[in-house]
């Protein structure tokens, strides 16, 4: 039994003096490239990670739910009444997202149980890997388990995405509820975020995946993350389109030359429309084995974030650069919705035990104080059950 299991089952055990009846996970994930595309119904092509949320559950005869994190103080409770209280103390907005999730399956006349809950993870938070997600639909899948019930996982991802929306209040894209529900083990995903269709491709043989966590953290509800889509959406409108996936760098070129746009919102819609004809590129480079010329577009997606969406930052710019300097380094970009967080690297898998140790180093001695994490990681499986 995997370390991380045996410590969550007996912490549930510790909790609430019996056993769980049952288990699941869902996996953070990395977006390789497509990035504040989801949210405009254009493409992105992330895979799942190792690195997942668990949930060991077990029902109660009443309406309470009561969960305890391995990460987290203390005990939180709350009815299965509508609406399900907010966190009063910031220290416990991590049980939003749990609460969000109630919420939602009982809007959507799904007949709860109480239960017992007891949550472990290894999904760095805030750092661009979708710990919320996880979070999010792993709730998911423990609520229905309890309950005696089953979803489709892409619905199961639209109520997760719905939860986060409505009851945390980050207006994100079904980007990383999807991939968390939905992945492909070994493979990454061709996201067509409007039909919500996943097409799958292998990654090069001969790279590896390298995420390298820059110790910076923000907090999407209070950052621009909700300001660029309302700018994303304001430009759409200027367009007379409904989303930005429906546009043309030469249509968008021609609203500028019309005086539709102003600079701000040029250089939005340029990110965006451009990240959209560089995902599907990229996904025909998977097809193709081609990992010198992915790596191209990761720099030019990077690039972009940087330069026209400014979602970057000085570590997330700096992880990048001393990445691309590093012998082997096909391709590096920030993922995720920016502000911090992560990189990801495209790496000959021949460089990879060198490049780990010396990205780290360059990177704490170009940023004092700062604590990297860099590591290496495969394309996991979606969330289900896990085996207790």
């Amino acid at each position: 039994m995997p370390d991380r299991t045996a410590a969550l089952l007996a912490a549930f055990e510790k909790s609430f003096n019996a056993k769980p009846e049952g288990a699941v996970r869902a996996p953070g994930r990395v977006n390789l490239i497509g990035e504040h595309t989801d949210y405009n119904h254009g493409f992105c092509l992330p895979m799942a990670i190792e690195r997942d949320i668990r949930i060991a559950w077990r029902k109660r005869s009443d309406l309470m739910v009561r969960v305890v994190s391995l990460e987290q103080d203390g005990v939180v409770e709350f009815p299965l009444v509508t609406p399900i209280p907010h966190a009063k103390e910031k220290a416990r907005k991590w049980a939003d997202y749990v609460k969000g999730c109630a919420q939602i399956l009982i809007d959507a006349s799904v007949d709860l149980v109480g239960c017992d809950l007891a949550i472990t993870g290894d999904v760095p938070l805030g750092s661009g890997l979708s710990s919320s997600a996880a979070l999010e639909v792993a709730s998911m899948l423990a609520f229905l388990a309890a309950a005696g019930m089953k979803l489709p996982h892409e619905e199961i991802a639209k109520l997760a995405q719905k939860a986060e929306n409505t009851y945390v209040g980050t207006n994100c894209g079904i980007l990383d509820q999807l991939s968390s529900a939905c992945a492909t083990q070994g493979q990454a995903m061709l996201m067509d975020c409007r039909t919500l269709r996943l097409t799958p491709a292998p990654l090069p043989a001969g790279v590896s995946v390298v995420i390298a966590d820059t110790g910076k953290r923000r907090g999407l509800v209070d950052s621009a993350y909700n300001e660029r889509r309302a700018q994303c959406e304001a430009g759409a409108k200027a367009l007379g389109v409904l989303h930005l996936r429906d546009v043309t760098m030469h249509g968008l070129w021609h609203a500028v030359a019309l005086g539709r746009l102003d600079a701000t919102a040029k250089r939005r819609c340029e990110h965006v429309v451009a990240e959209d004809g560089r995902t599907l590129a990229a996904f025909a480079c998977l097809r193709a084995g081609d990992a010198v010329a992915f790596g191209e577009l990761m720099d030019q997606s990077h690039a972009d974030l940087r330069d026209k969406f400014e979602v970057t930052c000085a570590e997330l710019d700096g992880m990048v650069t001393i990445a691309r300097s590093l012998p082997g380094c096909l391709g590096s970009r920030m993922t995720g919705a920016g502000f911090g967080g992560c990189t990801v690297s495209l790496v000959k898998d021949e460089a990879v035990k060198a490049f780990v140790p010396e990205l780290e180093k360059r990177y704490r001695a170009e940023f004092p104080g700062m604590v990297p994490a860099v590591y290496v990681t495969r394309a996991a499986a979606g969330a289900g059950p896990l085996k207790i």
